[in-house]
């Protein structure tokens, strides 16, 4: 980056070699993921949570082989395949250091293993902080994203009952993953509760309003979180999942022997070399594809 902007702001340009502190591994990227939280960082919008300077990286997951580790790290070594999240960011680079990997099963691709350590970290996170249990019902709001389709997997995988609230167009692929789909919308929990005759919990993966109706359907504000809206957290007194290695630390070590099993199903991609990255955000912010980004490098 060189600072915050357009996309325009993102300029394919050679800066200082990472260096793994103790306890991280240093990884020559072969794919990074792009997710809605990238676009916001870049533009400015979340200057006050993620400050950036020029010269800064993007990026919260990638997927590639270690190129050295730190001092005293265990568990890698130069030449394994590796899938990381990011919490210090990074993915959009040749190189990257990270505390948070794992190793990439070897029938997972270079550009799925990159799709899922973000959606993967959020959707195990939130699970745990509303506690969904077998037997109960579960709202998601935003069924057919890229967290909402692993929540809504992981949760049905766990007994749980899920109303996936989504657009019509993806009421298939709702109800693909083992959800029933109601609309999203106005009247939403009603819908559901309908459905299911209660509601237990809720997690909003899409930040588009709700939460004070999510918080009274459930009738508690702690089985509410949401990971795009602060200030309707707030309002509602319901949770506000904050991103980072201590909300799931073993994501990773959940979803990808499912992935690789074939057991875990993710939103389609689209691959754009990595130098194009200022492209990749023009096409997401515009709404034109709807698919998720993946760069790629060699």
């Amino acid at each position: 980056m060189t600072g915050f902007g357009e996309p325009e702001v993102l300029q394919w340009r050679e800066v200082p070699d990472p260096v793994p502190a103790p306890g991280e591994v240093l990884v020559r990227v072969r794919a990074a993921g792009v997710g809605p939280t990238d676009l916001n960082i870049r533009a400015g919008h979340l200057a006050k949570v993620f400050p950036q300077g020029p010269g800064s990286v993007l990026g919260f997951e990638a997927a590639g082989v270690v190129a050295a580790v730190g001092e005293g790290t265990a568990g890698a070594a130069p030449g394994d395949e590796v899938v990381a999240y990011l919490p210090h960011q990074g993915g959009y680079g040749e190189l990257v250091a990270t505390p948070v990997w794992s190793a990439k099963p070897a029938g997972v691709g270079w550009a799925a293993a990159a799709a899922l350590p973000a959606s993967a970290e959020a959707a195990v996170g939130t699970l745990r902080e509303i506690g969904a249990a077998a037997g109960e019902t579960l709202v998601v709001l935003g069924a057919a994203g890229s967290v909402g389709m692993i929540v809504v997997q992981l949760a049905r995988a766990r007994g749980v009952r899920v109303i996936g609230a989504a657009g019509e167009r993806d009421a298939e692929l709702v109800r693909g993953l083992g959800a029933e789909h109601v609309a999203y919308g106005d009247g939403v929990f009603d819908r559901a509760a309908a459905r299911a005759g209660r509601v237990d919990a809720v997690i909003d993966a899409a930040g588009r309003g709700g939460l004070a109706e999510a918080v009274a359907a459930t009738g508690d504000p702690a089985r509410v979180v949401t990971l795009a809206d602060p200030a309707g957290a707030a309002a509602a007194g319901a949770l506000m999942s904050q991103p980072g290695p201590g909300r799931a630390p073993d994501a990773l070590d959940v979803a990808l022997p499912l992935l690789a099993a074939g057991d875990l199903r993710l939103k389609e991609r689209r691959e754009l070399p990595l130098e194009r990255a200022a492209e990749a955000h023009r096409l997401l912010a515009s709404g034109a594809i709807r698919d998720k980004v993946v760069l790629t490098l060699g």
